[in-house]
């Protein structure tokens, strides 16, 4: 669910998260970046991989709050937040873009010390499914890991 890119002399966050159909918070949050200085050329990071199979996105409209957002969509406020590198309290703002996950898929995001038998656990799932859901599983605090219901 996740590849490598090399950073490309003059590009923003911003402009990676367009070329991979995410947002910059989802970047920021997978690679542990905490502001936009801190890329460069030439430095390799994590972006989504066939993103809109498990997604919609939303942009966040005048009043809108998480929870609010989270109820139409029948999401957990905290699983909408986590995925868009947000904390439930961070301040949402007009025209600003965020991943709606798409019914029919559970979601995990790992934490610090989880394993493949930790997820696929989590999952309810054997391993050899949980690759097939996730090609490439880094198991890096804030990935996004997907488990298709049946």
């Amino acid at each position: 669910m996740y590849d490598k890119y090399s950073i490309k002399s003059g590009e923003t966050l911003d402009h990676v998260a367009k070329m991979f159909n995410t947002n910059v918070g989802v970047l920021k949050s997978i690679n542990n970046i905490y502001y936009d200085e801190q890329i460069r050329a030439g430095m390799e990071v994590i972006v989504p991989k066939n993103q809109d199979n498990y997604f919609n996105y939303y942009v966040i409209e005048k009043g809108d709050t998480l929870y609010e957002i989270a109820r139409k969509y029948n999401i957990n406020p905290e699983l909408l937040a986590s995925m868009n590198g947000l904390d439930m309290d961070d301040f949402i703002y007009p025209n600003q873009e965020i991943l709606i996950p798409k019914s029919g898929y559970s979601y995990y995001i790992t934490k610090e010390g989880d394993t493949l038998e930790t997820v696929s656990n989590t999952f309810k799932i054997n391993q050899n499914k949980l690759l097939e859901n996730n090609p490439v599983i880094y198991l890096l605090a804030g990935q996004i890991l997907v488990k298709k219901n049946n």
